[in-house]
């Protein structure tokens, strides 16, 4: 069988090899001055940040590593590489530009492909040097490429790109005058996330004709009621702790609410829930947005469901239909498959066939609270929703009664999160081995090192007389006041807990009363910074490295160790969705695939990115080879470089498009306990795998 040499990977703690956490923050120059942003960039092995400036002036140059890091990691290249999403807005802006007089405002550049469009159709309709596009991008880095695509296609002259926000766009300024026709793709997932109701509100205000053409013409969103347990386990916690029997209560009854999935559209890749969904209704119309008219901040509706089956309705599976022309002809669906297979509802269909897989932009869960909601066949169920500027939200009635709003400081985690919690296996594993490690110890001192309010629960509970330190390095305050509600019922006494406000290089002995850690745990888990790649949580080993001195010479550590582990996969609709660009509907777009993170048929040693993925969402997969141990990481020791290299063997065959990598937590010393966070473990892990994607392969 063939093999191949995995290079290998060295951890360091330099940022170069992390990936940037970033925000950005507009800083207003001199009306003369060059455009310049700062971004805040985050080393996840430390905690630490810093800010970075970001200058229009360099428009030329190719882009910063930091700068390609952060946009590899969003959704450009995935959107760029939607055909049909593509196709429909060429189709619709074809039809829609057609006075050659016509001025065209695009919201939202990115990287200019809906300008260059809009300049094209208005040179065929011959008004070029007659009409005009203008193009608003806000950030800076973005702007920056979409000159460079501009110019690439000879359309630096044909549009003007502003690099800034469409509410700071003025009319006798930035703009000659109102513009006549609106092109934009500022949509989320939800639809209404990226701000698409107040950039809409504004522009009718401030920056439209009145009654202007607009591409997207309307948007249409739908929901449906679904059975599974594996949404039910993503967020009813309680019932699932009552199943694990295990004494550690995070929800204990009467407190549920205080630990909790948001309330909130959770976007997520449900076809590849497809065998665990029963629907529990027909797809039914939720809000519909007119892009020609100036859109409300706020509504309401209610809607009457009738249930198509027996069963228990955990949550409200969401999507959206655009409209993109005026005539109706060109629509494009977010909608599950499987939706479109079994429903009877006449739903909008695509223009021109059926669409790839696509990460940009998934279908979303909102989850029933509780244990959800009984539901006969033929019931008619009552369903309120409203939105507000930036989101949708639901409650379903069932005799009268609403769904239970969570208390206004409650902790929220990430469904994944959840569903972990809630594992009776991973919950005894870490029980385990905390109780047969201090089985021996009378008094131990213990430190969190994360923001593990699990760690906290079930050390307290299995030594009473310990003194636990917890770390809550992103949880602080909230940390500590969660544990203060839940106190009684897990029988734990607040007098042995300390949450410390300090980074762990600035603890010393004072802060720990004199005595020396003998127990430091972590899950590793990081509020907040739950999309990081595998290594990154390895900012354990560094806060460990840092308590060094603290610890006493026989201090139990857990995990033990970290194994970086992988395995060779076949990532079809992965890889398709993160291919090197060419021609994007006419348009040459290779120079932006260096600097989005593009995989396949690239330039001399340029390589892959590695992505954060649940790979379970990830289309079709397939597993080529086994899995493989490429280096060890020991908890035991401070932090250290470290390399690995391996030779594998492939035993199955197929298209390798690049390596799933993780990371195993050994949880003993004597390695008989491992959590794994490898793609076999689907949605109860909680934690993403990492796609390191291939150069070598088309």
């Amino acid at each position: 069988m063939p093999s191949c040499l995995l290079p290998g990977i060295a951890l360091r703690p330099p940022p170069a090899a992390l990936r940037l956490l970033l925000r950005r923050r507009r800083c207003r120059m001199a009306s003369s001055g060059p455009t310049r942003a700062f971004q805040l960039r985050v080393n996840p092995l430390t905690g630490d940040s810093e800010w970075l400036v970001v200058d229009e002036a360099e428009a030329e140059a190719p882009a910063p590593t930091h700068h390609k890091q952060l946009l590899a990691a969003t959704s450009y290249l995935d959107m760029l590489n939607d055909a049909p999403r593509n196709r429909a807005y060429r189709l619709s802006i074809d039809a829609t530009v057609t006075d050659p007089t016509a001025r065209v405002l695009d919201i939202g550049a990115g990287t200019g492909l809906l300008s260059m469009m809009a300049a094209r159709a208005l040179a065929a309709a011959g008004g070029e040097g007659r009409g005009s596009v203008s193009a608003c991008e806000s950030y800076l880095p973005m702007g920056k490429l979409t000159r460079r695509v501009l110019r690439a296609n000879g359309m630096e002259n044909k549009v003007k790109v502003f690099h800034k926000r469409s509410d700071e766009l003025r009319v006798g300024v930035e703009l000659d005058s109102r513009a006549d026709i609106l092109v934009s793709e500022i949509l989320d997932s939800e639809l209404l996330g990226e701000g698409l109701i107040p950039s809409l509100q504004h522009a009718h205000d401030m920056l439209l004709v009145k009654n202007p053409k607009t591409v997207p013409y309307r948007a249409t969103t739908y929901g449906v009621l679904v059975e599974s347990t594996s949404l039910w386990k993503m967020h009813d916690l309680h019932s699932n702790e009552a199943i694990a029997e295990d004494g550690v209560w995070l929800t204990p009854s009467g407190t549920q609410n205080v630990l909790s999935v948001k309330s909130q559209q959770h976007a997520m890749q449900c076809d590849a829930l497809a065998d665990e969904i029963r629907l529990l209704s027909e797809p039914f119309q939720v809000f519909e947005f007119d892009f020609s008219k100036r859109p409300d901040s706020h509504r309401e509706t209610k809607i009457e469901i009738k249930a198509t089956a027996d069963g228990h309705a955990h949550a409200i599976v969401s999507w959206w239909v655009l409209q993109l022309d005026s005539a109706g002809s060109v629509f494009y669906s977010t909608a599950p498959r499987w939706v479109r297979q079994s429903s009877s509802v006449d739903l909008p269909q695509y223009a021109n066939g059926t669409k790839d897989w696509c990460d940009h932009w998934k279908q979303c869960v909102w989850f029933i609270q509780g244990t959800g909601a009984p539901a006969k066949k033929d019931q008619a169920l009552s369903l309120s929703a409203s939105h507000n500027q930036t989101s949708i939200s639901y409650q379903l009635n069932m005799n009268g009664e609403g769904s239970r709003s969570p208390k206004s400081n409650h902790l929220t985690l990430l469904p994944e999160k959840v569903a972990l919690y809630g594992d009776k296996g991973w919950r005894s594993a870490l029980i385990s081995v905390i109780r047969n490690s201090m089985s021996e110890r009378s008094s131990p001192t213990c430190i969190v090192a994360d923001d593990s309010v699990f760690l906290t629960l079930i050390v307290s509970s299995l030594l009473p007389s310990s003194k636990i330190f917890t770390m809550f390095p992103s949880l602080r305050d909230r940390g500590f006041n969660y544990l203060q509600a839940v106190a009684d019922a897990n029988n734990l006494s607040m007098d042995r807990i300390k949450v410390i406000g300090k980074k762990a290089s600035s603890l010393t002995m004072n802060d720990l009363n004199h005595e020396k850690v003998n127990l430091i745990v972590g899950e590793p888990f990081y509020h907040g910074s739950e999309g990081m790649l595998p290594w990154q949580n390895l900012r354990f080993w560094n806060e460990r490295t840092l308590l060094d001195p603290l610890l006493s010479e026989d201090a139990f550590i857990m995990p033990c160790k970290g194994t970086l582990r992988f395995c060779a996969m076949s990532l079809p609709d992965l890889w398709r969705s993160r291919r090197g660009l060419k021609d994007v509907e006419g348009f040459d777009h290779s120079v932006v695939n260096d600097t989005l993170g593009a995989c396949g048929d690239l330039p001399g040693d340029q390589q892959g990115p590695c992505l954060p993925y649940y790979v379970w969402q990830c289309g079709y997969t397939k597993k080529l080879s086994e899995v493989y141990s490429l280096m060890d990481f020991n908890f035991s020791e401070p932090i250290h470089s470290c390399f690995g290299e391996t030779k594998i063997e492939f035993g199955q065959n197929g298209t390798c498009h690049g390596f799933a990598v993780w990371i195993d937590w050994v949880l003993d010393e004597e390695n008989s306990i491992v959590i794994s966070t490898g793609p076999a473990q689907r949605a109860d892990t909680g934690s993403k795998e990492c796609s390191c994607l291939a150069n070598l392969y088309k």
